[in-house]
């Protein structure tokens, strides 16, 4: 069996195993209590068991990227692995450049309901919260 370097980060603790996380509360990934609570009951309604998300940025959308999650339960050797509320969340390090210090919420409104990222590190963003430019 081969080892892997894993990098694992929580809301509060952002950087890799063993180094310090004084002043590093905006840095890394992290979900809203709300955003926790939906992703934990779509898992359970999916049948998927404690499959993390994996968020991602692919070319696209309105502002020139966008957002993209989805449930797994294989990692890379290369990702960056956080966990926030109980929810692990892995990131390629591609998509890391664009994510570092985003905070994913969960919103119902009149328009509909989905996932918003607030995204520190975009130039601008489009009005439904899926696409920014950088």
């Amino acid at each position: 069996m081969e080892a892997t370097t894993e990098h694992t980060h929580t809301a509060t603790e952002t950087k890799p195993e063993g180094q310090s996380a004084e002043g590093t509360e905006r840095s890394g990934l992290h979900l809203t209590t709300k955003a926790a609570e939906k992703v934990r009951e779509i898992r359970q309604a999916e049948g998927l068991g404690e499959q993390g998300l994996r968020v991602r940025v692919i070319g696209g959308g309105c502002s020139g990227f966008s957002y993209d999650l989805f449930f797994e339960d294989e990692i890379s050797d290369l990702d960056q692995k956080f966990e926030s509320h109980g929810i692990s969340m892995y990131v390629d390090m591609m998509s890391f450049q664009y994510l570092e210090g985003v905070e994913i919420d969960y919103v119902e409104s009149l328009h509909g309901a989905g996932f918003k990222f607030q995204n520190p590190n975009a130039k601008s963003t489009c009005g439904c919260g899926s696409s920014f430019s950088a």
